[in-house]
């Protein structure tokens, strides 16, 4: 078991690779056209995605990888795939454009599709917060260690929760054009993340290139 500070140190490490604030602009894409509670349902179900997939890594992540033949650099790559064509919808101003009426990709399994992959995986639970989780579990042994570990997960995966609670505060003082410039900001910004997750994955794919 670490000292307190070591497990402060962790938890600030997690918060910052998962970044929920940084993703709030990407909520607000998402959650723009749903009413409260479908809304107040996608992030629950995005936190507790977020939670399961931590725990997840915490618990059995280097086996379950190595099990399924997955190494974390191919798993960047995909991420970074998955990440880099949600971009190209933003940039393109088709976000919502699936082979369905806007007003149906809002309900039902596309809610739910779309609170797990893009927003709790890649873009949260993603390659980097899976890696470390990994990398900081093996460093203590024990109950102990691995409960305030699960005990911070828990506390990240409330930290997603209260983002998408404010994230419909910052949409009303944004209204529709703000959005709308957001879309394509953040798509291009999304395009930049998708592509350093593809490189750094194909770097230590490939360490020659590196």
């Amino acid at each position: 078991m670490l000292d307190f500070t070591e497990y402060t140190k962790i938890f600030i490490s997690l918060f910052a690779i998962l970044d929920p604030v940084g993703i709030i602009p990407v909520i607000i894409l998402f959650t723009a056209e749903m009413s409260a509670s479908r809304r107040a349902y996608v992030g629950r179900l995005a936190s507790l995605t977020v939670c399961a997939i931590l725990l997840v890594a915490l618990l059995a992540g280097q086996p379950l990888l190595a099990f399924f033949g997955i190494s974390i650099n191919s798993f960047r790559v995909a991420g970074g795939i998955l990440l880099l064509l949600m971009a190209i919808k933003m940039l393109l101003g088709n976000f919502y454009a699936s082979g369905i009426d806007k007003s149906e990709a809002i309900e039902g399994e596309a809610v739910s599709a779309n609170a797990i992959v893009p927003l709790s995986t890649p873009l949260l639970a993603g390659p980097g917060s899976i890696s470390a989780v990994i990398v900081e579990a093996h460093k203590a042994h024990g109950f102990q260690h691995y409960l305030i570990m699960g005990l911070e997960i828990v506390l990240l995966s409330i930290s997603v929760w209260l983002t998408f609670l404010v994230a419909p505060w910052v949409a009303r003082r944004l209204g529709k054009i703000g959005i709308n410039v957001f879309t394509r900001l953040m798509g291009l910004i999304l395009a930049a993340i998708s592509v350093e997750f593809i490189a750094n994955g194909i770097r230590g794919l490939f360490p020659a290139l590196g």
